[in-house]
């Protein structure tokens, strides 16, 4: 998935508070911010669910 740059204007406090989020969550500001966009637009419906990709394990694969 591609990734645009897009410049935010956003109160203090708030990103204060973002910041102290993403620390706990050992996220950049930018991945947090990110998460919880997505996670509002999944809740109200405004997003396509993710599609979700299988892991294969290498050794399973060769046998």
């Amino acid at each position: 998935m591609a990734k645009k740059a897009y410049p935010l204007r956003i109160n203090e406090e708030i990103l204060a508070a973002m910041q102290r989020w993403s620390d706990d969550e050992l996220r950049s500001l930018n991945a947090q911010i990110e998460y919880v966009l997505r996670d509002a637009l999944r809740k109200s419906g405004r997003s396509k669910p993710m599609k979700i990709e299988a892991i294969i394990d290498p050794i399973d694969k060769a046998e």
